[in-house]
């Protein structure tokens, strides 16, 4: 096989290493040399699809190969990257490296926690590089498995109901998925033809437009469900609150993307006839998803709860661009991805080292910390501004992107759909500016926080590392929108667009 599969074998040799780790020193070289390999992976595969690219290499996946897993249904291990691919490859390696400094102190069954944390990194990578969708199916349900051991066990609050709560609605979602995915697979070949779980090859085909219109909307609330779409979003605050700090930046920032990544490749590539026609439906409930999460943010007092539902709110907005079936709104989601993915695992970070010292999430309880810990206060206000949209940062580019590209549509419908879902730029900077002033600002609620340290150097090497991304992808956004743009091409060219 080649060296995409060590995306998926390095995680796997790290719960090796872990099983034989004899103590903490052990297990923390063990995370932080598979983390950067992991890293320096990543930013080479990026380096050699810009190359491949370069040289004229046109082909819609690069870097392929294919192994015959389960002969009797035509399942096999079959992986390749495009440009999307390749970007959510890079996130997730950067979401793992940085949130493995983030539980450096983790003090609670050291190794279990980690063994875990890998087993969820295995599923990630495995689903980003998979072509073919039995294996794909696998990865993801890979990836959702860990969950309710690492928010049960190591989580905090109602940890218990959280956990419970995620794992039966995402594993519903997986079973519309499964559904999707089967009537995919029947309808995969010509009649007398051999049925392929294959990507590439099913889309070479024409899925009858009868089954396109039952197996899509499966497959979109399948993948849906963990891209926080209404009204099946309710997992997810819970989830966020309770999961533990590196937990919750794998889960905002890569694992939620998984539906976004799903619902774009799967159904909207596989399905274009039904996604043309019944978009409309999905684009009324991304539109609730992200007004909804925004004014929901508002309201909150736990900070948590403030950033799982802006989580919500900006992860609609990926599926709401996808809806609009164009390649700009297209480019722009894959960016939103991107962009909240670093965002929100730098906020929950954040969130972890202030509730750490504070021992309270409550922004009720606190004030007057910028002065107390000001590197972690001046951090905070970078990710706030980023969330809020602030040219320079990530979060300009990808919303801008958005909805330029969707009020590309000249139709009311759609236009009026963008303009409602833009007020959520309005009550994101409310909220953001609200618990900013209240947490950093002001008098000190509790003079026992005048004691408090600022962040340590594992804190702060996480932080950095993020901050860096999120104002790379600000600043310098043309290279990786280009790479995106390319591999959208193919998807608008079987929505005839």
């Amino acid at each position: 096989m080649n060296f995409l599969s060590l995306f998926v074998g390095i995680p796997v040799a790290m719960m090796l290493g872990l099983l034989v780790a004899a103590n903490l020193k052990q297990i923390r070289t063990v995370m932080a040399t598979g983390a950067s390999l992991l890293l320096g992976l990543a930013v080479t595969t990026v380096i050699m699809y810009l190359g491949e690219r370069t040289n004229g290499n046109t082909a819609e996946m690069l870097f392929q190969a294919d192994m015959v897993w389960f002969a009797p249904l035509n399942i096999h291990y079959a992986v390749g990257v495009d440009g999307i691919s390749v970007a959510m490859l890079l996130l997730s390696a950067i979401i793992v490296f940085t949130g493995t400094f983030a539980s450096w102190r983790m003090n609670m069954l050291q190794k279990e926690y980690f063994m875990w944390f890998c087993l969820l990194s295995t599923g990630v990578f495995g689903f980003f590089i998979s072509v073919d969708l039995f294996t794909m199916f696998m990865f993801y349900e890979v990836a959702l498995i860990p969950m309710y051991l690492l928010i049960g066990v190591w989580g905090s609050g109602r940890k218990e109901y959280a956990a419970m709560k995620l794992t039966l609605m995402l594993m519903g979602g997986s079973a519309f998925l499964l559904v999707g995915i089967l009537g995919i697979y029947f309808h995969s070949a010509p009649a007398g033809g051999t049925y392929t779980m294959n990507l590439l090859e099913i889309a070479g085909y024409h899925i009858p437009e009868a089954a396109q219109r039952l197996f899509f909307p499966l497959t979109f609330v399948g993948f849906g469900v963990l891209g926080a779409l209404f009204p099946f979003h309710t997992w997810s605050p819970d989830g966020h609150a309770s999961a533990p700090t590196a937990v919750s930046m794998l889960h905002a920032g890569v694992l939620m993307k998984l539906g976004g990544y799903g619902c774009f490749r799967v159904a909207i590539y596989l399905m274009p006839e039904a996604a043309k026609e019944l978009s409309w439906i999905f684009i009324i409930l991304t539109g609730i998803s992200v007004v909804y999460g925004a004014y929901s943010a508002i309201v909150q007092k736990d900070l948590k709860y403030i950033n799982a539902y802006s989580s919500v709110s900006h992860c609609g907005l990926v599926l709401f661009a996808i809806l609009m079936l164009n390649q700009t709104a297209i480019t722009g989601a894959v960016l939103q991805m991107l962009s909240h993915g670093l965002m929100t695992a730098l906020f929950f970070a954040l969130i972890g080292m202030i509730y750490s010292r504070t021992h309270t999430r409550m922004i009720t309880e606190m004030g007057g910390l910028m002065r107390i810990v000001p590197f972690l206060g001046v951090c905070y206000v970078i990710a706030g501004l980023a969330s809020l949209g602030l040219p320079g940062l990530s979060g300009f580019v990808a919303e801008m992107t958005v909805f330029v590209g969707s009020f590309e549509h000249a139709d009311v419908f759609h236009r009026v759909m963008t303009i409602i879902a833009a007020t959520s730029i309005v009550i994101t900077a409310v909220y953001i500016l609200r618990v900013v002033g209240k947490l950093l600002y002001g008098s000190v609620v509790n003079p026992v926080h005048l004691t408090l340290k600022d962040a340590t150097w594992d804190e702060r090497f996480a932080v950095i590392c993020l901050i860096i991304a999120v104002a790379g992808i600000g600043l310098a956004p043309l290279w990786i929108s280009d790479m995106i743009n390319g591999s959208v091409l193919p998807v608008i060219g079987k929505l005839g667009l």
